[in-house]
């Protein structure tokens, strides 16, 4: 029986390969470590294990390809604890959306460095392939505060490890702090150093606003990029990539060809981010590193074949301390060498066997 341990050094040597810029984690090696991470799933994760029997598979009967192990919906790191070890032992603990701890799901992380480890050879690849050290100005949550945080665990982390030392947190409980980003971009304006602004959609748009209202407007220095989350509908209003785009380009001077996309989730170890060569076209394709593939498949959780609409289906190798395969409500459709995300289905149907996921999954 293949050991955790075992499958953290697999998974790792991908991400080294990945890093040097060698041949990585093919379709072989893919499929062979996939499938035995969802072998040691079923002895490790019970209530994964009561999913997966519904579905038609355990220890007697184990999927004979990557692409039919069964994805359990992203929902239900809210309605179970889904770790192969002792939660207790985690060195991360993220926490998906929710009004109160006890709704957000929560993504268990036995070993930090797999995470960190694959953070850093997809961001230095689609982000930072000229190494550039930049200052990184942040409109996410604080790590310090907001220490369950994914999204702020990655940009602090990144902040630290890529950063030149003078990273700045603009993002406050209750809204953005233009003026601190402001006086921040300016200081690296006079300085000449790149900066990276990180940010979700609905933050740069209250940052936007602000600085329209104020009638300031910038022109960032040369090399400096921005990483936009996601997250276009708000409370207040709705924006268009294409609209927030054009706007970030006018207040900030830094090219759209430098404004990066990056497609994530707290229940995932490995990002997704625009694919370098299409960052200046209308509809961008996300790509990401080897170890993570993702299906595109119909209400009954059938695959589809490229270019038709569906439902994302995640498959992650960095996930062995929780699922290797979740089922997201995201809704896109495979192109060429990666997707391109649509945005999410609020009143998606039920796919397959998610239909007895909540009282599987919720089962002591």
């Amino acid at each position: 029986m293949t050991t955790g341990a075992a499958l953290d050094e697999a998974f790792l040597c991908f991400v080294r390969a990945f890093a040097r810029g060698e041949p990585s984690c093919d379709e072989e090696a893919f499929d062979r470590q996939a499938r035995a991470t969802f072998a040691y799933q079923l002895d490790h994760n019970q209530p994964y294990a009561r999913f997966a029997a519904a579905c038609g598979y355990g220890p007697r009967r184990l999927p004979a390809s990557w692409r039919e192990i069964p994805a359990v919906p992203a929902g239900a790191f809210k309605d179970a604890v889904l770790a192969t070890f002792d939660p207790r032992r985690a060195e991360r603990v993220f926490h998906t959306s929710g009004t109160t701890a006890q709704t957000a799901g929560k993504h268990y992380l036995e070993r930090a460095a797999l995470y960190d480890a694959a953070l850093l050879a997809g961001f230095d690849r689609f982000v930072l392939p000229d190494r550039p050290k930049l200052r990184y100005l942040n409109l996410v949550p604080d790590p310090r505060t907001a220490v369950h945080s994914s999204l702020g665990y990655m940009m602090g982390h990144l902040s630290v490890l890529r950063g030149d030392g003078a990273a700045g947190w603009y993002l406050r409980e209750d809204g953005v702090d233009a003026d601190g980003f402001s006086k921040a971009l300016t200081l690296a304006i006079a300085q000449r150093q790149p900066v990276c602004i990180s940010g979700t959609a609905f933050a740069f748009v209250a940052l936007l606003d602000a600085l329209a209202s104020a009638g300031v407007a910038f022109t960032a220095p040369p090399g400096s990029r921005i990483m936009e989350t996601g997250g276009f509908k708000g409370r207040s209003r709705a924006v268009s990539r294409e609209e927030l785009y054009a706007e970030l380009e006018a207040r900030l001077g830094v090219p759209a060809e430098a404004i990066i996309a990056e497609y994530g989730m707290t229940e995932l170890t490995t990002q997704y981010y625009d694919a370098p060569r299409r960052r200046s076209a209308c509809t961008r394709i996300k790509v990401a590193p080897p170890w993570l593939r993702t299906l595109v498949v119909d209400g009954e959780g059938r695959e589809l074949p490229p270019g038709e609409v569906g439902f994302l289906r995640h498959i992650d190798l960095g996930n062995r301390s929780s699922v290797v395969a979740v089922q997201t409500e995201d809704r896109g459709y495979a192109s060429g060498e990666g997707i391109v995300l649509l945005g999410r289905e609020i009143d998606a149907p039920a796919r397959g066997c998610s239909l007895d996921a909540e009282d599987l999954l919720s089962r002591t």
